[in-house]
């Protein structure tokens, strides 16, 4: 006899979730750890870093009622995956982008503020990856991401990234809450973002210069 784990379909969509958090928790643990040993190349423990930090954020920000703490469905399903809690929740950038931030650490800056950039480059890019393109959608990110990269006295005052976000800022801002960017605004915006994101990597010191 067949059992079902659910009953409807938001059930099924619920479970669903619940699987892809474990998964996405269980491949952070295993990457952090191949990092550790030299299994993996630097570069090549960003990039996949960086995946499962994004898809972390937007699954965990869609389960907030029904996980409101993942270090309590962490321990529900006896996971032991105390560095993938780490790069998840605590830290929320991959290790190699804590080095660069260490690197670049000063009166004015600091890990945090890096960080705080990865993160709402991220969750921009991210989101509009979702189809969120209302301009209440979109708009309070972008502010977000441009208060934080203001804030990196690294970065010249006509860097790429503060240019691009001040201009989708004043156009957004001419705009109504309710309206929505179309879908070649939605593209031509997620490519300034990607742009900008990578040379804000690159505009960041590597370690031991």
């Amino acid at each position: 006899m067949e059992v079902k784990l659910w009953n409807d379909k938001r059930e099924r969509e619920m479970y669903e979730n619940f699987a892809e958090l474990f998964a996405i928790i269980k491949a952070t643990e295993k990457l952090e750890k191949a990092y550790v040993r030299d299994i993996i190349s630097p570069a090549e423990y960003e990039v996949e870093c960086q995946k499962l930090i994004a898809h972390f954020k937007t699954l965990s920000s869609s389960l907030k009622d029904t996980v409101p703490s993942i270090e309590r469905f962490h321990d529900t399903y006896r996971m032991d995956c105390p560095a993938a809690l780490n790069r998840l929740v605590t830290s929320g950038v991959p290790a190699t982008v804590e080095h660069r931030a260490a690197a670049a650490m000063s009166s004015t800056t600091s890990a945090s503020v890096v960080a705080e950039c990865v993160q709402n480059f991220i969750t921009a890019m991210d989101s509009l990856k979702l189809n969120m393109i209302a301009v209440d959608q979109i708009h309070p990110l972008l502010s977000d991401l441009s208060a934080s990269l203001n804030k990196l006295t690294i970065l010249p005052p006509d860097f790429e990234g503060k240019t691009k976000m001040k201009e989708w800022i004043s156009r957004m801002s001419k705009m109504r809450a309710a309206d929505e960017l179309t879908e070649q605004q939605a593209r031509q915006l997620h490519f300034d973002l990607e742009s900008s994101y990578n040379s804000f990597m690159a505009a960041l010191p590597t370690a031991g210069t």
